[in-house]
């Protein structure tokens, strides 16, 4: 998205990220796209983060000069977590509450970062992530700054929690059934902050490809407030794609270009979810049930354990006995970082088992590959009924009234079988492969994503 000129350089843009993996990548995406226009940016997350954000991205793109990082240590938080969900099976309750609380601690770094900032630039522009919004508080002192909350989440999501969708409420997913108490009343401090007098504007990853009804919505809303949006995604196809691939990569690309076109269901539940060993067989069984080919991304969901000791290691997810070998040739078990986007965007991938992740989301309808939803937590259920009900462009694996039943065998396999083999799937994909020629478009020259992109940097360096 580079521009022939330059910009201003007096303005200088704060990318304050969340302390997970989804939200810290999004904002390194935003980062890449606003740099591109010349545009100093400075990232500011935990040292640990920033490292851990910055390699699994495996591409050069991070060393852009118009990129500054800065890391701050954080405290070790130990036993100081409150949970209401100690045994939840994808252990993701206390972990969520976890970085809730890891994040206050960047406070005080982050307010002496824009002070210095803010004293050398026209104008501060902070992008601060909606969970972030505390952190950024003391911007309001700053007479050269504003503020832009930026949203990793659908807009789709605002609007079923506020209840101004076309769905019975009986099917909307609760607070309750998604977060955890801590994590609720965590979410509704942030809130107080992003609705004060201090905020601009909003930022979303979606566009309007995908969600137009949703973003018109919305903008209706913050008009009488006065404030503008901007829903400037896909990220990943709005940065330069350098991705510098490994061995393994290639060895997974190397094993799709020998498939049939669409024959290949590719599965990651993310980053943070752990599932259960009676649950990882289950997948494994219905996997070899389904007949599908796959590749399956399994690996135990990131921890703040990692915080105190990376090197302590952490519990290797095993498939049962024999799967592998009785699998070879139908499908690979990755236990690694794997390249998401280049796997979506192959011709033999024709699936995606998901937790519903907004990113994942993205890149899936993006690419024209439709969903086998499997939410989680959080804004996952929402995110599965926008695919399923509204867009249309998925299968559910369960229903979110089912999040505390084992997910069976034959529940998976008949989910994958309707999505890869049945003419219903076939209807699935095709709308699929419709909105993604939306979206493509939309990122060309004149494009809704190029202009809303144009618009945004034309403002904030006007």
């Amino acid at each position: 998205m580079a521009t022939s000129h330059s910009l201003s350089s007096s303005v200088v843009v704060l990318m304050v990220p969340y302390l997970a993996q989804s939200h810290l990548d999004q904002s390194l995406q935003l980062s890449h796209a606003v740099s591109s226009y010349d545009i100093p940016v400075h990232y500011v997350s935990s040292t640990f983060h920033i490292s851990q954000v910055t390699s699994r991205a495996l591409n050069s793109r991070h060393q852009s000069t118009k990129i500054h990082f800065h890391g701050f240590e954080i405290p070790a938080l130990h036993s100081q977590t409150r949970t209401t969900d100690p045994e939840s099976k994808t252990k993701n309750a206390q972990e969520q509450i976890r970085r809730a609380e890891a994040s206050t601690h960047l406070r005080e770094p982050v307010t002496a970062l824009l002070r210095s900032l803010s004293a050398k630039a026209r104008r501060l522009v902070v992008v601060y992530d909606v969970l972030m919004s505390s952190v950024v508080q003391d911007v309001v002192s700053l007479p050269n700054a504003e503020c832009y909350s930026f949203h990793c989440v659908s807009v789709f999501l605002g609007l079923a929690l506020s209840r101004k969708i076309n769905i019975p409420i009986e099917d909307i997913p609760s607070m309750e059934s998604c977060f955890p108490a801590f994590m609720r009343d965590f979410i509704a401090s942030q809130q107080k902050f992003s609705v004060s007098d201090f905020k601009s504007g909003s930022i979303h990853n979606s566009c309007r490809a995908i969600e137009g009804s949703s973003i018109e919505l919305l903008a209706n809303d913050q008009i009488k407030l006065n404030r503008k949006i901007w829903a400037v995604g896909p990220f990943h196809q709005t940065t330069t794609d350098s991705k510098v691939l490994r061995d393994q990569d290639k060895c997974l690309l190397e094993w799709l270009d020998e498939q049939e076109p669409k024959s290949v269901l590719y599965i990651s539940f993310g980053t943070v979810t752990t599932l259960s060993d009676e649950q990882i067989k289950e997948i494994a069984l219905g996997l070899e049930q389904s007949g599908v080919k796959f590749i399956w991304a399994l690996r135990d969901g990131d921890e703040l354990d990692d915080l105190r000791n990376e090197k302590e290691g952490r519990r290797s997810s095993q498939v049962p006995d024999g799967f592998e070998e009785r699998m070879r040739g139908m499908g690979m078990v990755v236990r690694t970082w794997v390249p998401q986007v280049k796997i979506l965007e192959h011709p033999s991938t024709g699936g995606f088992m998901s937790h519903c992740g907004w990113n994942s989301c993205m890149e899936s309808i993006a690419m024209g590959v439709p969903i086998a939803t499997w939410p989680m937590q959080s804004d996952q259920p929402f995110n599965a009924l926008l695919i399923t009900r509204v867009l249309r462009v998925g299968v559910a694996v369960m229903e979110w009234g089912q999040r505390d039943e084992l997910v069976t065998s034959s529940m998976i396999s008949g989910a994958l079988r309707k999505i890869m083999a049945s003419e219903e799937g076939d209807e699935i994909r095709k709308r699929a492969v419709e909105m993604a020629e939306a979206v493509k478009r939309s990122v060309e020259d004149g494009g809704d994503c190029r202009l809303e992109w144009d618009s945004f940097i034309a403002h904030i360096t006007r």
